[in-house]
């Protein structure tokens, strides 16, 4: 059965090549645009962690419930310790303590709302690969009273690095309290919101603006990104009896979420639309070459072959072609993707981001397997309702196609 299906392929030389044409081409359409959908997953994830959230963040129990009310009983007293046993996990490669607070930010001529951070400059400068200085440099630790503006609020009070300015908020204890500071840098992140109101002053700086030696979150940053789950799974075991949360990155990006639905929704459309163009591609070229082989059909049952044997041989040469054509598909496919991705596409910045990035086609294995298994499985199922008709046909008319 096989050989003969094999040899009947490769005698239907023009009808094979239209439908090795057609699988190919949705084979290699599939991994691509899989590729491409899952280099913006890595690509965005990427960059929120490495411009804001850090791979993982540790509160304070109740702080994402209650914190925003009453952020002065959320603090996480004595943070050195905590992140002294964080720091001795294998697949840390860094721990840093932020200290949250809003306020109003004056030039001496007008007030801008803010939201502000205290960091420790020189591990927040390594976790910010993804963060853009624009104007003058890095935060660093040198810089007591330093300070680096977002964009928008750069823009907002016409400030530019050597500036002075003034952060007013309120203390823990409900005073008003302020502190001058000098501009070093102006930063560009992935997020256009948070630029509009975003400043980072030295973790020191803003513990004495708010009058605390505490801290409100431990950022936490991976060797690698793959081990988000594996870390936060352990760490909850052990900081759970310190009475701390652990939080993920993608819980903490909502915008991540929501963006990888819509793209996997879209992908899965493309998916279903390359199905029905395989499908309807190689239907017409199996009918086309069972209407002309229809004599032959004929001539094999009246040889005493049983119809299930001509039925299996049609269905047969069609999962033959598929497995081809899927095969050529796929080596052209990861041709198209190590090309495509040494070049490089040119990418606009997504929706709510600031900067645009060059996409890349990442070569996944499941993408692979998913676009191989389409294509075959299109094959077949085109194979399917010829193959029964051919079965069925009386055997007085299919041998009238011979004359």
């Amino acid at each position: 059965m096989f050989k003969l299906a094999l040899r009947n392929i490769f005698r239907q030389k023009s009808h094979t090549a239209m439908t090795l044409a057609a699988i190919i081409g949705g084979v290699a359409g599939l991994i691509v645009a899989g590729g491409w959908v899952n280099d913006i997953f890595v690509q965005l994830s990427e960059a929120l962690i490495h411009s804001q959230s850090g791979h993982l963040q540790v509160y304070k129990k109740g702080f994402f419930a209650e914190g925003a009310r009453a952020p002065e009983k959320y603090l996480i007293a004595a943070p050195d310790a905590i992140k002294s046993s964080i720091a001795a996990e294998a697949e840390v490669a860094g721990v840093m303590a932020r200290l949250n607070f809003s306020g109003l930010l004056n030039n001496g001529r007008s007030d801008l709302p803010i939201i502000g951070e205290g960091v420790e400059a020189g591990p927040e400068a390594v976790l910010g690969s993804s963060v853009s200085i624009i104007a003058g440099r890095q935060l660093e630790d040198k810089d007591s009273f330093g300070v680096l503006l977002g964009q928008g609020v750069a823009q907002g009070l016409k400030l530019k690095p050597g500036d002075y300015v003034t952060v007013l908020a309120n203390s823990l204890e409900g005073a008003l309290n302020s502190i001058d500071l000098q501009v070093i840098g102006v930063f560009q992140s992935f997020s256009n919101d948070y630029d509009a109101r975003a400043i980072k002053i030295p973790l020191a700086a803003a513990q004495e603006l708010l009058g605390t030696e505490s801290v409100n979150a431990l950022v936490i940053s991976l060797n690698k990104t793959s081990d988000t789950d594996h870390v936060a799974a352990h760490l909850k075991e052990q900081l759970g009896v310190l009475g701390l949360e652990i939080k993920t990155w993608v819980e903490l990006n909502d915008f991540y979420e929501k963006t990888v639905e819509m793209y996997k929704g879209q992908f899965g459309v493309l998916q279903l639309i390359i199905l029905v163009m395989v499908l309807l591609s190689v239907a017409n070229s199996v009918n086309m070459s069972i209407f002309e082989r229809m004599g032959e059909f004929g001539t094999m049952m009246a040889l005493g072959n049983r119809r299930s044997l001509v039925f299996r041989l049609i269905v047969t040469e069609s999962v033959l072609i598929g497995v081809i054509g899927s095969c050529l598909g796929l080596a052209l496919g990861l041709a198209l993707a190590f090309v495509i991705s040494a070049i490089g596409i040119p990418m606009p910045p997504p929706p709510n981001a600031n900067i645009g990035y060059t996409a890349h086609i990442q070569v996944l294995p499941p993408v692979l397997l998913m676009s191989c298994a389409i294509g075959i499985a299109a094959t077949a199922l085109a194979a399917i309702l010829p193959a029964r008709h051919v079965s069925r046909t009386p055997v007085v008319e299919a041998l009238r196609q011979n004359f």
